[in-house]
């Protein structure tokens, strides 16, 4: 059979809500023009995030119900670690409630004023993370992940090259860590290859830097090495995930993706001294070391995600059905970060809206226009999300500007999709008539989750 479907069956459903385009008008006016701050019951096709956004199975709502709440020592923390442990090697899993949970514990520790922090592409907490601490955050991407339009199997990769160039003119002392985020999220979705993780890991272990993964979505970066790299196609996506694994010297995760969980993630490591000093950040800010800020049960429900994830007749339709929605779009004309990545299609708003100035952010007028037309709501990956000021206050632009469709984990359907396809045409059809928005008010870090606009009359 050529058809993929779906590897599961419905057992549970969610009504959605239909409003009307006048409607929406006025639900945008109150949350100020910004897709985060309206209501999830008056979106329609809710694509902002993938991030804890799955449906669970019903083998992770059955371990919710085993789910032992005791303070300390649960033996849901048990099952975790050791699921945790059997797929990273780390010696060291210290649960956090999520991602960026780990990361602010792991930068208190490891950054500071003065440290700089290289990554193929750090997306927004990590960055924001890092530069809370003090230190600087660098992007070394690949020069074909600089191009929205350039085909290439691993776009995600890290520029080596450009690695150890960074070394050597920043000094090892001032690089506390060196990060791999797979797959890279704000580069596009794109994978990172095995062949480009060996390689940032010698280099690492040449400078004697320690490597950290940003493994989020390792399980959908480890299938496309099987799909895409040579001397994988008959390995598991498991022994994959080890292998990327095997290089690290410590991972930080957000279980709301790969685990197919609505909360959790961790912070794992080999390192003892850096370890015990997670450990007690972690008591101090988010809970004793065996629970970490999490239920028994959320404990529950990642260590059974974490073996459904790698189900390959899962990967295969999760992998193929982004496609689908990227290859339709392209068909008929509509400009995307190519080729599709792994969670998400990014429109290349640039392309779509060249009338627009990057200073009236093209990206989120795009997200909005698609919240008026259909009530999909999407979310900016440009220059509100990732651009910054310079002295004189001007604007300096972000490298792309993207509007990400994340398609949550076992929620929609194919006709949910195909509604998607149909409202990215329409808007396409009339973007001559879309106008750009400015910021009338935006926090100091992260202010694409809380800044307000007007619309560009």
């Amino acid at each position: 059979m050529k058809t993929i479907i779906e590897p599961f069956r419905i057992k549970s459903v969610e009504p959605i809500t239909f409003t009307s385009r006048e409607e929406r008008e006025t639900i945008l006016a109150q949350g100020d023009y910004n897709l985060f701050l309206i209501r999830a019951e008056h979106v329609l096709i809710d694509l902002l995030t993938d991030s804890g956004t799955s449906a669970m199975s019903a083998e992770q709502w059955a371990g919710m119900m085993r789910g032992d709440e005791s303070y300390a020592g649960a033996r849901s923390f048990y099952r975790f670690e050791e699921r945790v442990r059997s797929l990273t090697g780390m010696r060291h899993i210290i649960p956090t409630h999520q991602g960026r949970a780990a990361e602010k514990i792991l930068f208190s520790i490891m950054g500071g004023p003065g440290k700089v922090v290289p990554n193929n592409s750090h997306f927004d907490t990590t960055r924001a993370n890092v530069e809370f601490s003090g230190a600087e955050a660098v992007d070394l991407p690949c020069e074909a992940g600089k191009d929205p339009d350039t085909i290439a199997d691993f776009k995600g990769n890290m520029d080596v090259a450009a690695l150890e160039d960074f070394i050597a003119r920043t000094g090892r002392e001032r690089i506390p860590l060196c990060m791999l985020t797979i797959t890279n999220n704000s580069g596009g979705g794109q994978p990172v290859s095995m062949a480009n993780i060996r390689a940032v890991r010698e280099v690492c272990t040449r400078h004697g830097i320690p490597l950290f993964l940003d493994a989020c979505r390792f399980a959908e970066n480890a299938y496309f090495i099987k799909l895409r790299e040579p001397g994988y196609a008959d390995t598991s996506v498991a022994s994959i995930a080890r292998e990327m694994f095997s290089y690290a010297d410590g991972v930080t995760m957000s279980a709301k993706k790969d685990a197919l969980v609505n909360m959790g993630g961790f912070l794992a490591l080999n390192d003892d001294a850096v370890a015990a000093s997670a450990r007690n950040l972690l008591i101090v800010t988010e809970g004793f070391p065996t629970y970490g800020g999490l239920a028994g049960r959320d404990l529950e429900a990642i260590a059974q995600g974490l073996d459904e994830i790698l189900d390959e007749h899962y990967l295969q339709y999760r992998i193929r059905s982004v496609a689908y929605l990227g290859d339709r779009l392209v068909s008929a004309g509509v400009p995307i970060l190519r080729p599709p990545g792994g969670h998400a299609i990014y429109l290349n708003a640039k392309k779509f809206l060249p009338h627009i100035p990057v200073d009236e952010y093209p990206g989120q007028a795009l997200s909005i226009e698609l919240y008026l037309a259909a009530g999909i709501r999407s979310v900016e990956i440009g220059s509100v999300m990732f651009g910054t000021y310079d002295r004189s206050g001007a604007l300096i632009p972000a490298r792309m500007e993207l509007v990400r469709l994340a398609i949550p984990r076992r929620v929609y359907t194919q006709s949910h999709i195909d509604y998607v396809i149909e409202a990215v045409l329409e808007v396409f059809e009339n973007r001559d008539a879309l106008r750009g928005v400015r910021i009338v008010e935006e926090p100091p870090m992260l202010r694409h989750f809380t800044a307000k606009f007007k619309k560009v009359v």
